[in-house]
């Protein structure tokens, strides 16, 4: 209880968050399925939803997703490496997806935060708007990976559902074209069970003057349009599924309508020669 009267009484802004620092570089990285964060020791943790944990340093911040993905602002590559090896990472990937922005703390900036070429312009260091943009490249990363994902099954799947059209699959390149689609399935459920990529955050939810940013973020990113571009393309594996299991249950169905014709003539042939004995 104690922790959580102290994330909820926290300020939403931290004057000395990056030390004075104008220009912040931000990375996201996607470390694999689920990340669990370490105790508060070492790392204060300053928010949640999602969770914000302190630097060492008192200089930069990173923000853990339990979908796998954690955020730096402003924290150096050694403090970044140290956090990443403090995680519980299930799942893991073996080569990180990885995504690098600049963030501008401009104090003249009158109006709404905004994006130039790539930089993301903001008057402060609100911690709540730095939140806000770690949600938008979280889930920006996480695309990245399930697009890796598809495209490696759609170049799998195509010939291996040719042969199995032409009847020239094996029973293990059967299984593999299975595998394959069982795979992509998966990848759908991560992505909207997990990441809900089409949600608003939840700290819009109780931050309605940021409404307006996300939406930029989310057209800079493009994540509405990719994450429905991937939608059609798990359709239409799905499809492909259906289609595959299809063929294979005619296949074995012709099987036996052949085994139980074999055996139908096996029988009227033993008949005959019993009768002509």
């Amino acid at each position: 209880m104690a922790v959580a009267a102290a994330i909820r009484s926290e300020p939403s802004s931290s004057p000395s968050l990056f030390a004075g620092e104008h220009l912040v570089q931000v990375r996201a990285l996607l470390l694999g399925g689920r990340v669990s964060a370490p105790g508060p020791d070492a790392w204060p943790r300053l928010a949640d939803k999602p969770l914000v944990l302190g630097s060492p340093s008192h200089q930069g911040c990173a923000m853990v997703f339990r979908y796998g993905a954690v955020v730096f602002f402003g924290m150096s590559a050694e403090e970044e490496r140290q956090l990443c090896d403090a995680l519980t990472v299930r799942e893991p990937l073996s080569r990180p997806e990885l995504e690098v922005v600049e963030l501008r703390i401009d104090h003249k900036l009158s109006g709404d935060p905004r994006i130039d070429g790539g930089v993301i312009v903001v008057p402060d260091e609100n911690l709540t708007r730095l939140q806000v943009i770690a949600e938008a490249l979280a889930k920006s990363v996480v695309l990245a990976d399930h697009e890796n994902a598809i495209a490696k099954v759609f170049d799998r799947i195509e010939p291996l559902a040719q042969n199995l059209n032409d009847g020239g699959l094996t029973g293990r390149r059967e299984r593999e074209l299975l595998e394959h689609i069982g795979g992509a399935l998966l990848s759908e459920q991560r992505m909207v069970g997990r990441v809900e990529v089409r949600e608003k955050p939840e700290v819009l939810w109780e931050n309605t003057e940021l409404e307006r940013f996300y939406p930029r973020l989310e057209r800079e990113y493009e994540l509405r349009d990719r994450a429905v571009a991937l939608e059609r393309k798990l359709d239409l594996i799905s499809r492909t599924a259906k289609t595959a299991l299809d063929l294979l249950d005619q296949r074995g169905n012709r099987r036996v309508e052949w085994y139980i014709v074999v055996l139908i003539v096996v029988e009227i042939l033993l008949t005959i020669y019993s009768m002509l004995k």
